[in-house]
């Protein structure tokens, strides 16, 4: 047999590997993971591209004379603007658009802190134990002690103490993901150390210490992959926890400034005049909240039943 001979399947593309996969198997097969997901692949898209799918640009010097225009299909409606307008005269539905794109990304940029935090030192504790997992797990302890908007707001009150207001809201977005990103990793922290305690006992764990792998190599090497299931679980059920905790600081008036628009700050906004009849302002920002966090959470679950093996039997 000549060398040169490809083995069965190591030619197939990456693509044709992930069709013939159990997991999209299971996930072709699941009518809610689908409509979910196409669900939030519609609204990511439509954030990501807000510039060219918004009717209009609402940073370019709105028209007042627009001010609270109420939904195309009710009297007083315009076509121009299909959600109605809020009290400067912007489209209700380019500022959905936009301020969706800003709730993804602290959402993601949170989430990808907390996890690789809650990572690090998960792996820490659960591998080499002793002091360092006991002085870890008890400041986990400590932190869940205390509800994650409440951490949150900490985080931001230190912060607009120790530089003022005024380079707070300078540093708005990332004292935000900061805060968001500090106050989730216990989770991660907690499941990966348990994870680390099971691998670590493992026979390959054993053959890389008598190889002499440093601890290094056999944590983010040989440890840290066979780990990442729960770890994407994890983070994608924390991405609509940061989504919402980003509407609920922004809602509060200590995450983003009515400049930089979210869906948190086009809540609390349209909230002001909810009462005066001008209901759109805030109800359909709050309906992209609702439809974002609960794709992302459906999606989450039945993400985790797949990879669970005592489920897939």
């Amino acid at each position: 047999m000549s060398d040169n001979t490809i083995p069965a399947g190591e030619g197939r593309s990456l693509l044709v590997r992930i069709l013939d996969s159990d997991l999209w198997y299971s996930f072709s097969r699941s009518p809610v993971a689908v409509i979910s997901a196409f669900i939030f692949l519609v609204l990511t898209l439509s954030a990501i591209f807000a510039g060219v799918v918004a009717p209009h640009n609402p940073f370019l010097a709105p028209d007042l004379m627009n001010g609270l225009l109420p939904p195309m299909w009710e009297p007083g409606g315009v076509s121009d603007f299909p959600l109605g307008t809020d009290d400067q005269g912007r489209g209700v539905l380019s500022l959905i658009l936009y301020g969706m794109r800003v709730s993804l990304f602290v959402g993601l940029a949170a989430v990808l802190l907390s996890a690789a935090l809650g990572l690090f030192l998960g792996l820490l504790a659960g591998f080499f134990g002793g002091v360092i997992d006991a002085f870890i797990m008890r400041v986990a302890d400590i932190q869940l002690s205390f509800p994650n908007i409440l951490v949150a707001l900490l985080i931001d009150g230190i912060v607009s103490a120790t530089f003022g207001h005024e380079m707070q809201n300078r540093l708005a977005l990332p004292v935000l993901i900061l805060a968001i990103g500090l106050s989730d990793w216990v989770q991660y922290a907690r499941t990966v150390r348990g994870s680390t305690l099971v691998e670590r006992r493992r026979e390959y764990v054993q053959a890389a210490r008598i190889m002499h792998l440093s601890p290094v190599t056999i944590l983010f090497r040989h440890i840290l992959p066979n780990i990442m299931g729960p770890v994407v679980v994890i983070g994608t059920l924390g991405l609509a926890n940061a989504i919402i905790a980003e509407a609920t600081l922004s809602f509060l008036g200590v995450g983003l400034p009515p400049t930089r628009p979210s869906l948190g700050t086009l809540i609390r906004t349209g909230n002001d005049y909810l009462f005066s009849g001008e209901w759109w302002i805030t109800v359909w920002p709050a309906l992209a909240l609702v439809l974002l966090s609960l794709s992302v959470n459906v999606f989450g679950d039945w993400l985790r039943d797949a990879l669970n093996p005592r489920i897939k039997g």
